[in-house]
This record gives C-alpha cells, sequence and structure tokens, in this order.
C-alpha cells in the first residue's frame, strides 16, 4: 500500500493492520491506512476483493480477527453497530414498504427518545437534503429507484453520523440516472460536510465522486491516493490497468544517465522516457504503459522529432466524442489502443481497417512500473 498522504495526525478513521479471515479464507490482510475528516473516501475493486467486509468491520457488522479501526481516536473493537458513530446505506435500499417515507426516514429514531416535534422537524429537514419534499406519505411502491436511494440515504443521514458508510448504493440504477445521482452525491457529502465512506467496483464512480480511493485486491490496498495521481502515477501494472484504459509494452533497461532511462522495448524500439523510481536501473525488466488519449495517431510519418512508430489499424470504435483505433505494431503482443478527439479522425484521409498509420507520443506520456 502506497501513497497514503495522511499522517495519524490527520486520522479521523484509521485501519491498523486490519485483517479478517472467514476460516481458512483471508479476505482482508494487514489493511492499514486513513481517512480524513469530511473526505469522500472510495474502496475500488473486483468483487471478492476484501472492500465489502472492510465497509461491514467499520460499521461493526464483522471484527476484525486482528488490528484495530478507529473512528475519532476510539477504538471500534469493544463497540457494537449501534453504538457506533457510523450508519450505513445499502444496494438494495433496505425501504421498509409497508412504511411510508417520512417513517421509513424516521425508524432509525425510534430508540433515541426525541420529542416528536423535533423528529418531524429533522424529517423535513432530511426531506429537503434529499430533494424529495412532499414525498413523506408516499409508499415505497410509488417511489422510482433514484427516489428510493434517496429515501435510504435520509434514513441514515437522520442521525447526525461521523461517518456515512456506502455499499454500492447506485449499483441497482440504470447508467444514466447512475450518474446524475453521483452528481447528487456528492454534493450532498459536501453539504452535509462528514465523512462518507464508498464501496464500488466502476471505476468512473470512483473517480467522480472521491477525494481519495484506495484501489483494492485480494485484501490489500494496492494504492490508495487521488482520482488523479492514481491515473496518471499508477505504481503497478495492476493498479494502472484497474484505473481506465492503458497499453503496456515490456522494456528492458539499457542505460539511466541524466534523470533519463534508455529503454529497448518490444515494439516501440529504442526509446527515452524520465526516471523517477529506484526499480529503474540498468539491466532491468521493467513495462512502460501509456494512456490512449496520450497516444498520436496519423496518416503520415510525422517530421518533429518525436519517436515514431509504425502499425496497422485492426478495429475501431466510434463512441461519440471520441474514436478508438487499434493498432497493431509489430513485437507488440497486443494491439495498442488509440484514442482520438472525433473531429482528428475524420481528416481528408479516412483511416480504415487495414490502413497504415504512424504512432507517436510526448516522453512525459510514458509511465514506467516494475515488471510484476
Amino acid at each position: 500500500m502506497t501513497n497514503n498522504s495522511m499522517t495519524n495526525n490527520d486520522a479521523f478513521v484509521s485501519l491498523a493492520d486490519v485483517s479478517k479471515h472467514f476460516g481458512s479464507v483471508v479476505a482482508v490482510d494487514h489493511l492499514s491506512f486513513t481517512i480524513n475528516s469530511g473526505e469522500f473516501f472510495s474502496l475500488l475493486g473486483p468483487s471478492g476483493c476484501g472492500k465489502t467486509t472492510v465497509l461491514r468491520m467499520l460499521g461493526g457488522f464483522e471484527s476484525p480477527t486482528t488490528g484495530e479501526i478507529y473512528i475519532d481516536g476510539a477504538p471500534m473493537s469493544e463497540v457494537p453497530p449501534h453504538h457506533r458513530p457510523t450508519n450505513m446505506v445499502f444496494q438494495s435500499y433496505a425501504i421498509f414498504p409497508h412504511l411510508n417515507v417520512r417513517a421509513n426516514i424516521a425508524y432509525g429514531l425510534r430508540y433515541d427518545k426525541i420529542e416528536k416535534a423535533e423528529v418531524e422537524r429533522r424529517v423535513e429537514e432530511a426531506l429537503e437534503m434529499v430533494k424529495l419534499p412532499g414525498f413523506g406519505k408516499r409508499r415505497s411502491n410509488e417511489l422510482s429507484g433514484g427516489q428510493r436511494q434517496r429515501v435510504a440515504l435520509a434514513r441514515a443521514l437522520i442521525k447526525r453520523p461521523k461517518v456515512l458508510l456506502l455499499d454500492e448504493p447506485l449499483g441497482a440504477l440504470d447508467k444514466k440516472l447512475r450518474e446524475e445521482m453521483q452528481l447528487e452525491l456528492r454534493a450532498l457529502q459536501e453539504s452535509v460536510g462528514i465523512t462518507f465512506i464508498f464501496v464500488t467496483h466502476d471505476q468512473e464512480e470512483a473517480l467522480t465522486l472521491s477525494s481519495r480511493i484506495a484501489v483494492m485486491a485480494r485484501g490489500k490496498a494496492l494504492q490508495v491516493a487521488s482520482p488523479k495521481d492514481l491515473y496518471n502515477h499508477p505504481v503497478s501494472v495492476e493498479v494502472a490497468d484497474f484505473i481506465g484504459q492503458m497499453n503496456f509494452v515490456e522494456a528492458q533497461v539499457m542505460d539511466v544517465r541524466n534523470g533519463e532511462a534508455v529503454l529497448d522495448t518490444a515494439g516501440l524500439g529504442k526509446i527515452t522516457a524520465p526516471v523517477n523510481s529506484d526499480f529503474v536501473h540498468k539491466g532491468a525488466a521493467i513495462i512502460v504503459a501509456i494512456r490512449p488519449e496520450k497516444m498520436l495517431l496519423s496518416a503520415e510519418r510525422g517530421s518533429d522529432g518525436r519517436a515514431t512508430v509504425q502499425g496497422t489499424i485492426k478495429t475501431s470504435a466510434y463512441l461519440g466524442d471520441r474514436n478508438y483505433f487499434y493498432v497493431s505494431v509489430d513485437g507488440c503482443e497486443k494491439p495498442l489502443a488509440v484514442a482520438t478527439p472525433e473531429a482528428q479522425a475524420s481528416g481528408e484521409k479516412p483511416l480504415d481497417r487495414e490502413s497504415t498509420v504512424w504512432l507517436s507520443w510526448a516522453d512525459n506520456a510514458l509511465i514506467l512500473l516494475p515488471h510484476d
């Protein structure tokens, strides 16, 4: 786990060497990171990576096998779920069908000995917060998916938790509504100012919502960083492959001098790239990674002195604002993906399948990664 920019003094939520075993299965493996107060923090990874288990341990629904979880400086191992300063929103929303919206939202306050007038005031405040004023008397079967999600959020927030835990709460929504709710959820988090810890397997969703992201696999945090740092400075092939689309080319380091590596690559020939990591040394086998949008494609060989390589278009995909071309290059195991603006792809000479093209890139477009 790397790139955790928070110090212990900043920590509002802290996982200290936390592991969770289910029999012989290690679901979470010596996990340590911190989350700041008021942060929108996401746990991102494929199914089975341990992200939901982490969320359940934070909420008190599972106990760590080893390690400790701290919230606002207090250890949580002996604190039951209903006494923790957390609340949870599930993917299924868990809206009670026999209760109307108002009763669903007020449900969490039933044991708090709050006067009826105060409950009514807080319910109205919660309805306004999630943009559902006037919906109090509706039943769950009279609500859309997005409205049910808002009710679940309101029911969690009315308890005024210090930390809101969200287990893929947008997973049941269609794509358009999901994108709309992402923006609303981020705006809601900024308005209430509490810490949100969000679980998702959707990389775009994590990049859109989060101030920082922990990329998880096999119960470990591979990297903890801001969305921009994860995208532009991944620390491993696994992280780079999970965040966005990436081209990978094997390379041998021929020499390192004046802050630059001379590389002999499989397909791109001999190229140079800036060095900022100790694993790049003479004789090392490494991986060169390039984002599709950082590659330039042309029907003619450029004359600007940039490194270029010839290839053949094997297929393409039109995505509205841009085209993706998949270019076969001698020496590369897989075709290289190149993303071009739609206008660039519609020049005088069409770029059809089997067209010969030239690829180029700037040196600072190259990301050097250790060979896994």
